[in-house]
């Protein structure tokens, strides 16, 4: 008789049903080609300038419209077609990419241009990843929602993997511009998939777009002070913690591998977070939620150290790889707790909120890194930013004893709930005594 229970854990439940499986192949492109463009993107402009201000001014000019448009985005999506408003923001990087690629191949690579651009993309990516990630309960159904969530952070985790790996091997044998065509090619594929995607109707009541639709969305959060916790330390150990904006010079200056081992850097952290995504799926749910993320963010600080007075590949690439695994611990439950514990109607707006503390995090840490490392050296920057990672995860560690004792049990699935393309309905989120 086959246990019940395994069967609750199916590494492939949500797989299984055709809908989420289109949505998880788009998913897979998009996020590959747009890891593969923004490796891209920081590999050219560390050629043309060879100067890591200049890569910390990237990281601002893709936070600033995060700041500003991410809760409109998701109020956006709380209020329109989601899956339309994935493909009309996709079609703005790849816009981008067909102007880099002209430009790239008739030598016209001014630095504005690079700024131009990414601001761009960065302003379709404020619309387009609370919808996408407040799409995922209308292509999934309630039995499998909680598998999905993770299933789904695995597809990211392989396309992190996949797109700075592919962009690297573009660049090192047919050079950046063909790292452009690819990128194309892969945003058109993704676009064909949502265009055959069938999406249920989502649940609850739709507000129009306004300032109280977005304040209500960030009360949501603000309320619930295990979320905005979680939200929180993710931040402020990213910002201090993260080293992605300094890769190209650790390959270039530091290690000295070249595009090549650039490429192969790069991916090392998301081969990491792949590895643990997968251990995820099919490992017994995580009961102490909150304590495993607050260790798993001290360990993250830890592999930064090492990573940052590493002076060999192969102890680079493992620390790398290391601290991805520690990074998607925290990913994977953030992420279920904020799927599971938010109302459809809501989804949207709370899911931007999440967005906003990720970019906050990404590229406020690119900042950070980057000015720290012009005015001393990488190797500085990195190891700095990896002891304030830790003594981030000291201060939450004494001040928030209720994300200390959090845990998420979520409700069973009802027997009814079983068609394909029903919302989720939301879990209890438990703050037990630890």
């Amino acid at each position: 008789m086959t246990d019940p229970d395994h069967q609750r854990h199916d590494p492939l439940q949500a797989l299984r049903q055709p809908n989420f499986a289109i949505y998880a192949v788009g998913r897979l492109l998009a996020t590959v080609a747009m890891t593969l463009l923004n490796a891209s993107i920081a590999w050219q402009v560390y050629e043309i300038s060879g100067s890591a201000f200049q890569l910390a001014m990237l990281g601002l000019a893709r936070f600033v419209p995060s700041l500003g448009l991410s809760l409109v985005g998701g109020a956006f999506a709380d209020s329109h077609d989601r899956r339309r408003i994935v493909m009309a923001a996709q079609t703005i990087p790849l816009l981008c990419s067909a102007t880099l690629f002209l430009a790239t191949i008739n030598g016209f690579t001014e630095l504005p241009l690079f700024y131009g651009l990414v601001l761009l993309i960065a302003l379709a990516a404020a619309f387009e990843n609370p919808a996408r990630q407040a799409l995922l309960p209308q292509v999934v159904s309630k039995a499998a929602f909680q598998n999905a969530i993770i299933v789904s952070s695995t597809i990211q985790s392989l396309g992190f993997v996949t797109g700075p790996a592919v962009g690297g091997l573009l660049i090192g044998f047919f050079g950046v511009d063909s790292s452009y065509a690819v990128h194309m090619a892969l945003i058109a594929g993704s676009l064909a998939g949502l265009s055959v995607l069938r999406t249920a109707p989502a649940e609850g009541a739709r507000r129009a777009v306004s300032f109280a639709a977005i304040k209500e969305g960030v009360q949501f959060v603000t309320h619930r002070q295990v979320l905005l916790g979680a939200m929180t330390l993710d931040m402020f150990a990213v910002i201090f913690g993260g080293a992605t904006a300094l890769l190209p010079v650790v390959a270039k200056d530091i290690l000295e591998v070249g595009p090549k081992g650039y490429g192969v850097l790069s991916a090392s952290l998301e081969a990491g977070a792949l590895l643990m995504a997968l251990s995820l799926v099919v490992l017994p749910p995580i009961k102490q939620a909150g304590r495993v993320l607050i260790v798993t963010v001290a360990l993250f600080g830890l592999g930064t150290i090492v990573f940052g007075l590493s002076r060999n590949i192969y102890l680079s690439v493992a620390t790398y790889m290391f601290i991805g695994m520690a990074d998607q611990v925290s990913v994977v439950l953030r992420q279920t707790a904020v799927q599971l514990s938010t109302p459809d109607e809501l989804r949207g707006r709370v899911s931007s909120v999440n967005m906003l503390f990720i970019g906050a995090s990404n590229q406020l840490g690119a900042v950070e890194s980057g000015l720290v490392a012009a005015v001393t050296n990488a190797t500085f920057a990195i190891v700095s930013g990896g002891i304030g990672c830790l003594a981030v995860v000291g201060i939450v560690w004494a001040k928030l004893p209720e994300l200390r004792a959090y845990r998420i049990t979520p409700h069973p699935a009802s027997p009814s709930s079983n068609e394909e393309g029903d919302g989720a309905a939301p879990a209890d989120v438990q703050q037990a005594a630890s």
